[in-house]
């Protein structure tokens, strides 16, 4: 099980409404005030709400640590965005099948809560591949939902994000849980990047990046936790550069999970019957399906336009936004556009809404032992931090294998003094210095060689962090001459010689006998006849003993006798 470290934080229920300290319930009044002077919060009336729930507001303080001037130049920007993009009417404008073909991008809510009543939503990125993304990329140039000032891929992550604010957390709010005078304001994350490579997970980089940093700037204190399953062997080497995809906040509710500490630690927080069966639970959910509503929570529903799913009633893909019903109930319609044309159905209600009385006074429940316990950062599963270059300088890496699918060497034990051998990984040798190895292991990184080619364009070397490895030798090498004759070679020299004094010999005899049959008598009888040199009795046995000999027995004959 995973090592979860107690800590003071804003976790739920505590910093949120109706669980303030003193100092933080006057911030929040302080934070009012600044917000309403600007004109950008207009409190409650007897006749009208607030233009911002408190909850909402305390969303923006979490973020700020309840400073208000930095909560409001935040919620200032988001108004100001909000308003500039049109984000209120984008949820109701945008087609119901654009939202639905983004939707299955993203994480989706599994229909399940937490222990707490907080939303859980799974991700699952190996189906996020290249030829997916490309094609939902192309579909976006047909898209009917569009706008002069943001990217359509934008329109719709923003339609995403109201989708959990608008209806998901608020319906989650709204029904039987604990601490039901606290509403739900977060959600947690399953992200399974199982069979994900290297390359592929770079190339998700803008479209984790994209999510994360709109979260942070206009969605603040949305996100509980996020439990990561399934990562790769080179995860723990690139993590280094995939945490600066998101802002600190946001690293520290980041669980890393072994495939061990799978269940346990999702049991911890998640009821057995709302985990998926993939991950030792008991709940049945495929990637890109609906939600699967809990038992607890389909029991305060009162359907009346249901899709189904399995057999079950379900919710139609699109927008659903809430309106209030009669005698306080809450009903929720589906919206958007179908075929440019906008739809405004009601697909169930909430009879009896949680604090659907607003008059009550509302009742501050003590927070548990247990939960108490569930506060806690992920700190303590992420990999130590390694020194890689900032992930913006980097290129996409190619198909290669992994730096880490080299797998990673004990440690030497110090003191002696073992032998330097050049080209070596062997883990007997000490790591050698001046070696493009060198000062790589003990932070299990590789090296990452970044090449310039100008105009932008850069690729990235990386070399596995091995021991004593060598520098590449890239010199040329010279060719080499031919080797020194052996024995029987000097034999086969020295019979071609004189077999070449014998063919000479000849040569002059016949052209001796050319010359007289050509008349030249006197020229042939000045000639000296040329004999051979006659050969010693010594030489003539030794011929014999050689002859003798078999072919490979000569050169250790004539070794033997040169040498005495």
């Amino acid at each position: 099980m995973a090592d979860l470290t107690r800590v003071e934080s804003f976790q739920y229920p505590s910093g949120h409404f109706a669980h303030l300290s003193e100092n933080q319930q006057a911030q929040l009044q302080e934070f009012k005030r600044i917000c309403q002077e600007a004109a950008y919060y207009t409190p409650a009336t007897d006749t009208t709400e607030a233009s911002h729930d408190d909850e909402t507001l305390l969303r923006f303080l979490r973020a700020r640590r309840f400073v208000p001037a930095e909560a409001f130049k935040q919620f200032k920007d988001t108004e100001d965005w909000r308003k500039e993009n049109s984000i209120n009417d984008l949820f109701f404008n945008i087609e119901v099948e654009e939202f639905e073909e983004t939707r299955k991008l993203y994480p989706q809510w599994l229909g399940r809560r937490d222990k707490r009543g907080i939303p859980v939503y799974l991700f699952e990125v190996a189906p996020l591949n290249s030829k997916n993304i490309s094609n939902y990329e192309k579909s976006l140039k047909n898209a009917k939902t569009t706008s002069p000032k943001v990217a359509t891929k934008n329109l719709r992550l923003f339609a995403l994000y109201e989708s959990l604010t608008r209806f998901v957390l608020p319906l989650c709010s709204n029904v039987p849980r604990n601490h039901p005078e606290t509403p739900i304001s977060q959600s947690n994350n399953i992200v399974d990047i199982s069979n994900v490579g290297l390359k592929q997970f770079w190339n998700l980089k803008a479209h984790m990046q994209d999510a994360s940093t709109l979260a942070t700037a206009h969605y603040p204190e949305t996100l509980d936790r996020i439990f990561i399953i399934g990562a790769p062997a080179f995860f723990p080497t690139v993590w280094g550069w995939v945490k600066r995809w998101f802002d600190p906040i946001t690293v520290s509710k980041i669980f890393i999970l072994s495939q061990a500490n799978v269940l346990p630690t999702l049991s911890q927080y998640i009821d057995i019957d709302n985990i998926p069966k993939k991950y030792g639970g008991n709940l049945d959910f495929e990637w890109g399906q609906m939600p699967n509503l809990e038992s607890e929570l389909d029991a305060s529903l009162q359907w009346e336009n249901p899709a189904t799913q399995n057999g079950k009633n379900a919710f139609p893909i699109g927008p659903i936004a809430w309106e209030k019903g009669e005698n306080g109930a809450l009903k929720a319609v589906a919206v958007g556009h179908e075929n440019g044309q906008p739809r405004h159905k009601t697909i169930f209600t909430i009879p009896n809404p949680v604090n659907g009385n607003k008059d009550s006074p509302v009742v501050n429940t003590p927070i548990t032992e247990q939960e108490l316990a569930l506060t806690s950062v992920g700190t303590s599963t992420q990999p130590a931090d390694s020194d890689i270059p900032n992930s913006d300088s980097l290129s996409p890496p190619s198909d290669s294998p992994t730096p880490s699918s080299t797998p990673k060497l004990g440690a030497q034990t110090g003191g002696e003094d073992l032998p330097i051998r050049e080209g070596t990984s062997d883990t007997r040798y000490e790591q050698q210095t001046h070696t493009h190895a060198s000062g790589q292991l003990a932070a299990g990184t590789p090296h990452a060689a970044i090449n310039d080619h100008g105009h932008g364009d850069k690729t990235v070397t990386m070399e596995p962090g091995t021991v004593g490895q060598a520098p590449k030798d890239v010199s040329i090498p010279q060719p080499e001459g031919p080797p020194a004759p052996g024995y029987l070679d000097q034999a086969k020299q020295m019979a071609a010689q004189a077999s070449a004094v014998v063919t000479s010999s000849a040569a002059s005899a016949a052209g001796a006998v050319t010359g007289l049959v050509g008349g030249d008598k006197e020229k042939v009888e000045d000639k000296v006849e040329e004999k051979a040199p006659e050969k010693s009795e010594e030489d003539k046995r030794l011929d014999r003993e050689i002859d003798a000999k078999s072919q490979p027995a000569v050169e250790g004959f004539l070794r033997e006798k040169a040498t005495q």
